[in-house]
């Protein structure tokens, strides 16, 4: 009888053994740590930064995943994405980006630009050819050329770009835990396995 017990036991082991490989995650490998932390949007809860650039097919394949993934986040967990502005070329999308947020229609538009891009190969590069897409969707093109040019989304775009810098930002898609620890794919090796690093640092900042 002890010999089966023993026999059950070892068994459970050897097959636990992947999982928790899996969840070994470890600082420098994985993750890094940002330092010095980075004030977040929401002191209050854990914040998860997404940081993306619609050109980037990697962060075209990533948005069902972290889509599907911000669906179950638990209580205390707040889910935001930011576009980067770390280039010039990269600034064209960011503006875009929260020029259809002042509109209210970054939700509608956010999906559609990304597919635009990436399926129907479209060059939506400049304030022109955005402006002719948010057009043939038929909405206000005016409103959307005063917007990008508006001080608020200058703003924005500013502040985000230096958060980037604090971040250490070296590529996208980058995902910030809290303001203190910087993942990516790159890192992870593939998106389920950088869902299971973001969460694995969002249960430690959760435990305070």
């Amino acid at each position: 009888m002890l010999k089966k017990w023993m026999l059950v036991l070892l068994t459970s082991f050897v097959f636990a053994m992947p999982v928790a490989a899996q969840m070994a995650f470890v600082e420098g490998v994985d993750y890094q740590l940002i330092e010095p932390a980075v004030p977040t949007s929401d002191p209050a809860k854990v914040v998860v930064t997404e940081i993306f650039w619609y050109g980037c097919p990697h962060c075209f394949r990533f948005e069902p995943f972290v889509e599907k993934w911000a669906e179950s986040i638990p209580d205390g967990v707040v889910f935001e994405q930011v576009p980067s502005a770390i280039n010039a070329a990269w600034t064209v999308h960011a503006r875009a980006y929260y020029a259809f947020k002042m509109m209210g229609l970054q939700e509608q538009l956010h999906k559609k630009l990304f597919n635009a891009i990436h399926v129907q190969r479209q060059r939506l590069n400049s304030l022109d050819s955005i402006a002719e897409f948010v057009a043939e969707q038929g909405l206000d093109e005016k409103e959307f050329r005063k917007q990008y040019a508006s001080f608020p989304v200058e703003t924005l775009v500013r502040k985000g770009k230096q958060k980037e810098l604090h971040y250490g930002l070296e590529g996208v898609p980058t995902v910030i835990v809290n303001g203190k620890y910087r993942t990516s794919g790159v890192m992870a090796g593939n998106f389920s396995r950088l869902l299971q690093i973001i969460d694995f640092l969002v249960a430690n900042e959760l435990k305070g």
